[in-house]
């Protein structure tokens, strides 16, 4: 059976794309030229950024795609590319990858999920801004630098001591 992504011009989707080494800290080691790769595909082939956050060895983020252009894998490839272009060589290169003439940096897929309602879109905003404390990278979101709590917070959005919502059971950020 073969995998088929929801395309959809100007819907809003959340999505959770990994290193290929999980064990790696590249992303937050090299978060300008991730940044830069952002902005750089961002300017060509526009989208907001609802919400994201760069942890070490992953990313979180919202994006809501013009009304006319479903295409975000393409900006995931670009951002990818550019990203990888900007660093240097140094990681592990598996044979099939080299026979591809890849990098060994990215998972080759990612995860998407299309946002459903206002409902879901918070939800996933909140699981993002909470991520840095669900694997103990910080005990308060706010503390975690790589993430858009901050622009939230400029924005009056959520308030500085913002910790997300914990649901009646204790368990937070729990996608469903």
């Amino acid at each position: 059976m073969r995998y088929r992504r929801a395309n959809i011009a100007g819907a809003s989707y959340f999505f959770t794309v990994n290193l290929a080494d999980r064990e790696s800290k590249l992303l937050i080691q090299h978060i300008d030229p991730l940044r830069d790769a952002f902005k750089k595909i961002q300017h060509k082939h526009p989208f907001i950024m609802d919400a994201i956050v760069i942890l070490p060895e992953h990313l979180h983020t919202i994006w809501t795609l013009p009304e006319t252009d479903a295409d975000f894998a393409k900006r995931w490839r670009l951002i990818k590319g550019a990203f990888s272009r900007a660093i240097p060589n140094t990681e592990l290169i598996s044979t099939s990858r080299l026979h591809k003439s890849e990098r060994g940096i990215w998972q080759r897929r990612y995860w998407e999920h299309l946002i459903r309602d206002e409902e879901d879109f918070q939800r996933h905003v909140d699981y993002i801004h909470f991520n840095p404390v669900k694997h103990g990278y910080v005990s308060s979101p706010v503390e975690w630098p790589h993430s858009s709590i901050h622009r939230a917070i400029r924005e009056g959005v959520v308030p500085p001591d913002w910790a997300g919502d914990i649901n009646d059971d204790g368990d937070f950020g729990e996608l469903r």
